[in-house]
């Protein structure tokens, strides 16, 4: 793994907004700044705006608990993103997605048997990233099972968790100790 190029910055060394930041960080999420968001901690406004936002796709979008964490695993495979799939694979097993489909997903492939939410955010989001747009089927779909605020959810988690691969991916965000990489390199 190459170095990573935006470790944690010590505290002695924050500058008066990167200090206001992380501790409204500490106080709203009840831990300290990680993650994704030791490189945004870089531009602070970026990452407090960030991380509301992520309260949001997190713990109240309207769509169900396994089928928002199965559109951050299939995001986090996009994007090849070690961190995120590591952070947030064991909440997408406890959230309900079965083991077979996460794998599925690991290796780059269509998981076997998804049930009509899954199916149907599967290929949303597999058709906004290949695509950069939703077909008309597909979007009928999603629009029937999730109502359009759904529909806003699932842009928003693919287009947010994209956001926080790309900063980790240019940060090279290493691992937590002891945490090996899940997602193989697909062929190009």
């Amino acid at each position: 793994m190459k170095e990573d190029r935006m470790p944690e910055i010590p505290a002695e060394q924050w500058s008066e907004a990167q200090k206001q930041a992380a501790e409204q960080f500490a106080t709203q999420r009840k831990t300290g700044v990680f993650g994704p968001f030791v490189p945004l901690l870089r531009s602070p406004e970026v990452m407090l705006r960030a991380a509301a936002l992520g309260d949001y796709l997190r713990f109240r979008n309207v769509l169900p608990l396994k089928v928002s964490e199965m559109v951050i695993l299939l995001t986090a495979r996009h994007w090849t993103q070690q961190y995120e799939w590591n952070y947030h694979y064991p909440l997408a097993i406890k959230a309900g997605l079965a083991t077979e489909k996460a794998e599925a997903l690991a290796e780059g492939r269509r998981p076997a048997a998804m049930d009509n939410e899954e199916e149907t955010a599967y290929e949303f989001c597999c058709e906004l990233h290949a695509n950069h747009g939703v077909s008309d089927t597909t979007y009928a779909r999603a629009l029937q099972l999730f109502g359009e605020q759904g529909a806003i959810d699932l842009v928003a988690l693919t287009g947010y968790y994209s956001l926080l691969a790309m900063v980790m991916n240019t940060a090279r965000t290493a691992l937590p100790k002891d945490a090996k990489p899940a997602l193989p390199l697909l062929p190009q």
